[in-house]
């Protein structure tokens, strides 16, 4: 295993919330649409939840900013690198987008967009029928979207750690020095 530079211990503890938050999210989303008897729970833990993964989003692109990732192994194929670099902007921007599609169809709905318990969030569009029939469309495409994304980072994660063994698993996932 050739040594390759880690990531902050920041941006690790991030990368390891959001996987986790997403990858709830993504089962959240499909139980609403699977189920009717718990559609209302799903839904008070969707949406806080949505909003946690926008935050984080931000914070994560600042921190990355700030803290910007390893470089990969000399070993990894050029064309390798352009599809990692390429992924990381696609799961982003999906991270970012689906809250924000998101948010903006619960706007276009007629009732007011609690979060929780009181708290609710302010419209960034206008009620309208046919705009929220288009947004909860899109939210679903990008959904997929976002499923597919993940599991080919996993893929390729798992590539890294169990087949090349060039470190870039070792990287993001290792916590020993």
């Amino acid at each position: 295993m050739s040594q390759q530079v880690r990531f902050p211990v920041i941006s690790r503890l991030l990368h390891w919330l959001m996987a986790v938050m997403v990858i709830a999210m993504l089962f959240i989303g499909i139980g609403m649409v699977a189920s009717v008897s718990r559609y209302a729970l799903l839904v008070s833990i969707h949406r806080p939840l949505g909003i946690a993964i926008l935050t984080l989003v931000i914070l994560r692109l600042i921190n990355r900013w700030v803290n910007p990732p390893p470089p990969l192994p000399d070993t990894v194929p050029r064309l390798q690198r352009f599809a990692a670099e390429g992924s990381h902007y696609v799961l982003y921007a999906l991270m970012f987008g689906l809250p924000i599609v998101g948010w903006a169809m619960l706007s276009a709905a007629p009732h007011p967009i609690e979060i929780t318990g009181g708290l609710y969030l302010p419209r960034i569009l206008s009620p309208d029928p046919v705009t929220y029939a288009w947004l909860r469309q899109l939210h679903t495409y990008l959904a997929f979207a976002l499923f597919a994304t993940v599991v080919v980072h996993f893929g390729a994660a798992l590539m890294h750690g169990l087949i090349r063994r060039d470190g870039v698993f070792d990287s993001m996932a290792s916590w020993r020095r």
